[in-house]
């Protein structure tokens, strides 16, 4: 709907005896392609911008090990580096948006650009993995700003089917870094070394940010004042979780240690949900969208369509270079099946959803990633490609789907002025659920490699460090069969639980996204 447009009148006498909503307060524009003549520029710097987010966490993923190896990391160090990365991009959506809404959405859009390449570029020159962890983790800030602005931009910018292409575009864009992520990141190591990876992101930046000074400016006048407590509970609580997945691969999970972050990242969310429900209409976390049972159902699905999706782009690089010895850029190669379809559906995906409904398409998602990750239990180091290639399509072709109308329908859900809000919160629920997914997944992959190694005969410290470096892709050759056999049977199992959470996320999205019927008040009660 366009901001625009003005609200029909009633028709029914019911509607007519109803009080009169009072009108929304107008966004404030400093102009815009409402016209039609800046569509394109406005798109195209969202969705240049949006190509590096993705890029950036599979391309830092698939140079991990040779930058761990080159810098001397420990694997805690090494894990950092993504998680470091995970946390502030994960926390901070929800914070972006809100500042998006207050002080201009290019305008946070193009701090968030600057933020990724500068930081980029300083990883490619770090001497040390504690800078590189710590860059990361400001690069992480930068992309959240730039996920939750480009989407709030595109909202107030378009409106029908020209929203529907461009968000249909931006996850286009999106599929676009996932899927040449993991072949482009691993020719570069192969050809130019690892830090060769982060120099093209910082390159990338530049004409990004051109673009996106294109866009037009938009903010919404009634924004509450800032709300720095919240957010800063949330990041905190996230960032003790994910230490604490980190801490269990190490010590394990009945750890004091372990135990205690645990219990302090559960304490800190239970804080933050306080103090939003305390502040009210000032609080960065809107919990009065929540009122809204679609778009509390839209925010909870990236749970259960891109957890998977992202623990293979992460970790299934280091299971094909360590356990079956491929070489950088084949393993990235071998990810075209679930990468491939990101980058092409998310178009058709919005025109499905057009002609069907969202439900239809989420729900089939969903449905398509617990067939891939049943046939990811069949899974073999050394097999053929098609049998890799098998339960990797099911999973390619179901999150495509998904990201050509997740950002619309999220944000659609909502009055448009509070698409800015409504982006953050639904980008935060994404990327939270990522960044857990990722840190989880180390985790738990870790554990259970280790625990078939130690019943293998090798010393438990000596199984779990060994079992650390596997998973990050440095298999010990001298131990080479046992952590293969126990890598493989860990990836299996995480098939499993990948396929219990989805099978539940399209029951729940079926269910939540059903068409309700307004009561009919006219109708004569029955005698």
């Amino acid at each position: 709907m366009s901001t625009s447009s003005a609200p029909s009148a009633p028709t029914t006498p019911a509607a007519r005896a109803a009080p009169r909503t009072p009108p929304l307060p107008t966004p404030h524009h400093d102009g815009g392609p409402e016209d039609g003549r800046g569509y394109w520029p406005t798109v195209l710097a969202v969705a240049s911008a949006g190509v590096m987010l993705p890029f950036s966490v599979t391309g830092a993923a698939v140079a991990l090990p040779d930058m761990a190896a080159q810098l001397g990391a420990s694997t805690g160090s090494a894990q950092w580096m993504l998680n470091a990365f995970n946390v502030t991009f994960a926390a901070l959506p929800l914070a972006a948006g809100g500042l998006a809404d207050r002080f201009g959405r290019r305008r946070v859009l193009l701090t968030g650009i600057a933020l990724v390449g500068a930081m980029s570029l300083l990883v490619a020159l770090t001497p040390s993995m504690v800078l590189a962890d710590t860059a990361r983790a400001v690069q992480g800030c930068g992309a959240a700003a730039v996920l939750a602005s480009g989407a709030a931009v595109l909202a107030h910018s378009t409106s029908g089917r020209r929203r529907q292409l461009a968000f249909g575009l931006l996850g286009t864009s999106f599929g676009t870094g996932l899927a040449i992520g993991p072949p482009l990141a691993g020719a570069l190591v192969e050809l130019a070394g690892w830090r060769s990876v982060f120099l093209l992101v910082a390159a990338m930046s530049v004409p990004a940010w051109l673009c996106a000074t294109r866009a037009p400016e938009s903010r919404n006048p009634t924004a509450p004042v800032l709300d720095l407590a919240g957010p800063a509970a949330f990041t905190a609580g996230l960032a003790c979780l994910s230490l604490a997945f980190v801490r269990a691969a190490a010590a394990g999970w009945a750890a004091p240690g372990t135990l205690l972050l645990l219990a302090t990242a559960a304490a800190l969310v239970v804080l933050f949900a306080a103090v939003e429900l305390r502040l009210g209409e000032r609080a960065m976390f809107d919990v009065r969208l929540f009122r809204r049972p679609e778009f509390v159902a839209l925010v909870c699905q990236p749970f259960t369509v891109t957890l998977g999706f992202v623990v293979l782009l992460v970790y299934l690089p280091a299971y094909l270079q360590g356990v079956a010895g491929r070489s950088t850029s084949a393993s990235g190669l071998l990810l075209l099946p679930m990468t491939a379809p990101v980058l092409l559906l998310p178009l058709g995906a919005a025109r499905l959803a057009a002609r069907t409904s969202v439900r239809a398409v989420l729900t089939g998602a969903s449905a398509l990633i617990v067939v891939g990750a049943l046939l990811l239990t069949t899974l073999r180091g050394d097999g053929p490609w098609p049998a890799l290639a098998l339960p990797l399509l099911p999973f390619g072709v179901g999150v495509g789907l998904a990201f050509g109308v997740m950002d619309n329908a999220a944000v659609g859900a909502v009055p448009v002025e509070n698409a800015g809000a409504a982006a953050g919160i639904f980008n935060t629920m994404r990327v939270t659920g990522e960044s857990v997914a990722v840190a989880g997944a180390a985790a738990l992959l870790t554990t259970l490699t280790a625990a078939r190694a130690a019943g293998g005969g090798l010393p438990s410290e000596a199984a779990t460090r060994l079992a650390g470096n596997a998973v990050q892709g440095r298999v010990d050759q001298a131990h080479h069969a046992v952590l293969a056999e126990g890598f493989t049977e860990a990836f299996r199992t995480l098939g499993l639980v990948l396929a219990a959470l989805s099978a539940l996320g399209a029951v729940l999205t079926w269910c939540a996204l059903a068409p309700r019927r307004p009561p009919n008040r006219d109708r004569a009660p029955r005698p």
